[in-house]
C-alpha cells in the first residue's frame, strides 16, 4: 500500500530551524522526524512511500540518496507554494485507483496502522482519520459514534478529540480538492464530513506533533528517555 507524506510546507512557526532546512528534516533525538515517521510505517509493513516535496525539497532529496534497500521511496516535487490539499492532488497520477495512507511530515504517533486500515475497509467511506486527544490549541472534530459530525481547522476550546493525521483515503476523495491553493483541512474534509464520508479511528495512545521548539524539546526528551514510547 502507498503511503503519502506531505513534506513541503514552509514551517514558519519554526523559522529558527526552517530558514536552513525543511520542517520534516528537523532533528529529533538524533534523526529527522521524517525518517522517524517512515520507520514507524515500515515497522508495521508499509514501505512504499510517496513524499510530497516543496520548500527546500532538495535537502530531503540529498538525504535519501543513501538508499534504504527494502523501502520504495518516491520523492515528488509538488511546488513551493502549494497548500496541503494541492500537494495531495498533485500525486493523483502516482496513486492510481487504490486505497492509500497519508500523513504529515511533522508528527509522531503509535497508532496500530493495520487496525486503522481494517477499520477503514470495514466502514467503506472515502476517508478515515486518526482521532487523538491533544492540547486544546489544535483543530477540533466532533464525533457521533464513529462518524465525524463536525470538522474545524482551529479552536481555542478543548472539544475532546482532534485530527491527529494518519489517514486512510480512497482515490475518489481527490475530486474534492480543487487546486494548488486548497487546504486539505478546510473544504475537502469539511465536504466529506457533510456527506458522512469521514470516519474517525479513535487513538488513546501516544501522539505528538512538532509545531514549536517546545514540541521539539518535549518529543526529543521522550524519545531519548529510558522509558521510550513503543512504536
Amino acid at each position: 500500500m502507498k503511503v503519502v507524506i506531505l513534506a513541503g510546507g514552509f514551517g514558519t512557526r519554526l523559522s529558527e530551524y526552517t530558514k536552513k532546512i525543511p520542517k520534516p528534516m528537523i532533528n529529533i533525538a538524533g534523526q529527522p522526524i521524517l525518517l522517524r515517521i517512515m520507520k514507524f510505517y515500515a515497522k508495521q509493513g508499509f514501505r512504499n512511500f510517496y513524499i510530497a516535496l516543496g520548500y527546500k525539497g532538495e535537502i530531503i532529496r540529498r538525504f535519501f540518496k543513501k538508499k534504504i534497500s527494502n523501502w520504495n521511496i518516491n520523492l515528488i516535487e509538488t511546488g513551493k507554494n502549494t497548500m496541503t490539499g494541492g500537494r495531495l492532488k498533485r500525486l493523483k497520477k502516482y496513486l492510481g485507483n487504490e486505497t492509500f495512507m497519508m500523513t504529515y511530515g511533522d508528527g509522531l504517533c503509535n497508532v496500530n496502522l493495520n487496525r486503522l486500515l481494517k477499520f477503514h475497509k470495514k466502514n467503506k467511506k472515502l476517508v478515515t482519520l486518526t482521532a487523538v486527544r491533544p492540547p486544546a490549541r489544535f483543530g477540533v472534530i466532533k464525533l457521533k459514534g464513529q462518524y465525524v459530525s463536525y470538522f474545524k481547522e482551529k479552536s481555542k476550546l478543548d472539544e475532546g478529540w482532534i485530527n491527529g493525521g494518519f489517514f486512510v483515503m480512497e482515490p475518489e476523495f481527490l475530486k474534492y480538492i480543487k487546486n494548488d491553493n486548497t487546504y486539505l483541512e478546510r473544504e475537502p474534509l469539511e465536504m466529506v464530513t457533510k456527506k458522512k464520508q469521514l470516519k474517525a479511528f479513535k487513538h488513546n495512545g501516544f501522539w505528538q506533533c512538532v509545531d514549536t521548539k517546545r514540541d521539539i524539546d518535549k518529543l526529543s526528551k521522550i524519545l531519548s528517555s529510558k522509558k521510550k514510547i513503543k512504536f
